[in-house]
């Protein structure tokens, strides 16, 4: 059997007002050019904020 390449990456994603990465995510590598922001919660803020997608 061949081995196929993974067409998934794994992102981190980082709290907008604390700026702790909170959370890893999977992104599809051909067809997502724009970065993922979601409202998720903060366990340090203690509140739902805005998490964008961290460099590596």
């Amino acid at each position: 059997m061949a081995k196929t390449k993974a067409k998934t990456q794994l992102i981190r994603l980082r709290c907008q007002t604390c700026k702790r990465i909170n959370y890893y995510s999977k992104k599809n590598k051909g067809s997502a050019e724009k970065k993922i922001e979601l409202k998720k919660y903060c366990k340090w803020c203690q509140k739902s904020t805005v998490h964008k997608e961290a460099k590596k």
